[in-house]
């Protein structure tokens, strides 16, 4: 199929079967070497805070794509794939760092915003300070860092793809315990996303203060159009 004639739909022809190390090694080729790899999880879904994770991997290590051989999109993995492969990245990486924004910070600042301010606070949490950035789709502009912005980089960069995992574990163990400090609404299962089983527990129990107020769907809860 002619690239001029490809349709948004098709790009996935485009994509690696499995991120690789591509884009870091053209880094590596203009002297950066700690390279971290920044991703999200959660931006989609009603309650809940996002999660935004930062891993910078042992780019010198000749055996790293084998050794990380179960890394992918995080979307692209059951649960349990996810949790060996979190294993997996934690053994191996330099650093790995953890951020999160809270769904009051979400309603106050914004999605983007606060996903960007969580992202930040990951970086932040590095027990490396990284030379560049690779990040899924979003720029980080306060970053005074070499970075560069991939569309569906969490399926093309194998560093972007590992953070893409613990961000996304990292944010459904938080799920999990926040299930159980607000019971009723079985955040454990569908992880604050727009279910069935969410909309009919938020029938029954209204808005609580997991949720993000600003998201159309429970500010209509709050109030309804026409009121």
């Amino acid at each position: 199929m002619p690239s001029s004639c490809l349709t948004p739909r098709d790009l996935s022809i485009l994509l690696p079967p499995t991120p690789d190390l591509a884009f870091e090694r053209q880094l590596l080729d203009i002297g950066l070497r700690l390279i971290a790899g920044i991703d999200e999880a959660g931006r989609g879904a009603w309650a809940g805070p996002v999660v935004a994770a930062a891993v910078i991997l042992p780019l010198d290590c000749p055996d790293l794509a084998r050794i990380l051989d179960g890394v992918d999109d995080s979307k692209r993995l059951s649960a349990s794939q996810r949790e060996a492969a979190l294993e997996c990245i934690r053994a191996v990486a330099l650093a790995v760092g953890v951020g999160g924004a809270g769904p009051a910070e979400v309603d106050r600042d914004g999605l983007i915003p606060a996903t960007r301010a969580a992202m930040i606070r990951a970086i932040a949490t590095l027990q490396l300070q990284p030379e560049a950035l690779l990040l899924d789709h979003i720029s980080l502009l306060e970053v005074e860092l070499p970075q560069a912005s991939l569309v569906k980089g969490d399926a093309r960069s194998l560093s972007i793809a590992a953070a893409s995992i613990v961000a996304k574990v990292h944010r459904d163990r938080a799920m999990a315990a926040l299930d159980a400090q607000v019971p009723g609404y079985n955040f454990a299962r569908h992880k604050g996303y727009g279910t069935e089983a969410h909309r009919a527990a938020l029938g029954r129990l209204g808005v609580s203060e997991a949720h993000r107020r600003s998201y159309r769907p429970i500010a209509n809860m709050i109030c309804p159009p026409g009121l």
